[in-house]
């Protein structure tokens, strides 16, 4: 019985090595069907569909990007020093003032005048504070109705057409751009996006010619080549997935890479860089090859195969495109 179920675990074992190998030949290419990379702002939001990708893109499996570091806002040095004033009593004028009268019969204790002897009795004390707590209510009511009043205006306005406009990112009618060379996007331009960005004919065509150079770079396992394409944190992606293909004794051998159908689902500007996010659906030779023989690993077959994808680039204004994320869609 026991050998019977040792075989059987060996068995299980086997079996799910051999489909982990499967999925990692399956998962070609440059960037291995993974999503990963940086967006800006926008890494943690799925680009809009465009006739190229209808289905949303995948979410980011790996980003040097943290969740909610371009949102967050560090305090002013008045409020965190308001924030850093407030004890168990609160903070501000109420606070201050009731610490300080407690401190005053505490001290009062200590001089065996008691605990209200510093004052005139019971009744003058409860009355001083009541006094307080009213004026500091009072104060309060105010207060809140000015800032209510005052909000209500860029309330209206945040919430008026413009802020559909500049708010973020708003699907809308993209273009097919159609390849009938090879080696370009068409005419169509993607609908504008934050700060009215809008990508040129020229950017399209440096997309389509990044999706060759990169691939077939890729496939050549030319760092230097990438490094010109890629920014530091693809760089370093791109490397440690050449790298596991150098410990597995494989290389993934790209060629015939062409650029079927490509069109912008985005383009903004943030922090003194621009962005554009561009689904492309592509063909290419893809295949695993033992490092020693050349000789094509177990299941690989040399037909052409097809996958579309979100590549995002990120350039300074005026610069060259660099490769900043890749999601599947």
């Amino acid at each position: 019985m026991n050998r019977k179920l040792v075989r059987l675990l060996s068995l299980v074992a086997t079996s799910a090595m051999l489909s982990l190998a499967a999925v990692d030949y399956a998962d070609a290419r440059a960037g291995g069907g993974r999503s990963f990379g940086s967006r800006g702002s926008r890494t943690f939001q799925a680009p809009p569909a465009t006739p190229t990708a209808p289905r949303a893109a995948a979410p980011m499996e790996r980003s040097a990007t943290q969740p909610g570091a371009a949102t967050s806002v560090p305090r002013t040095g008045a409020a965190a020093g308001a924030q850093a004033t407030r004890g168990r009593f609160g903070g501000g004028f109420a606070g201050g003032l009731l610490g300080g009268l407690v401190g005053a019969g505490l001290f009062g204790m200590l001089m065996g005048h008691g605990f209200m002897g510093g004052f005139s009795g019971f009744a003058s004390i409860f009355g001083l504070l009541l006094q307080i707590g009213i004026i500091f209510l009072v104060v309060r009511l105010v207060m809140g109705w000015f800032r209510n009043r005052s909000a209500k205006p860029a309330m209206a306005a945040a919430g008026g057409p413009a802020a559909g406009a500049q708010g973020g990112p708003q699907p809308g009618p993209f273009g097919m751009n159609r390849m009938s060379s090879g080696t370009g996007f068409g005419s169509a331009t993607a609908a504008p996006a934050t700060e009215d960005f809008q990508v040129t004919a020229a950017d399209q065509e440096a997309f389509g010619e990044a999706l060759v150079e990169i691939q077939t770079a890729y496939g050549r396992e030319d760092i230097s080549a990438l490094r010109t394409r890629l920014t530091p944190e693809m760089v370093t992606n791109f490397s440690d997935d050449l790298a596991d293909n150098a410990s597995q004794g494989v290389i993934n051998e790209i060629s015939d890479v062409t650029l079927l159908q490509g069109d912008v689902a985005e383009a903004w500007r943030e922090n003194g860089a621009e962005y554009a996010s561009a689904a492309m659906r592509f063909s290419m030779r893809d295949v695993f090859r033992d490092r020693q023989t050349g000789a094509l690993k177990e299941g690989e077959q040399e037909a052409p195969v097809e996958a579309t994808e979100v590549w995002t680039f990120r350039r300074a204004p005026g610069g060259r495109w660099l490769l900043a994320a890749i999601q599947q869609a």
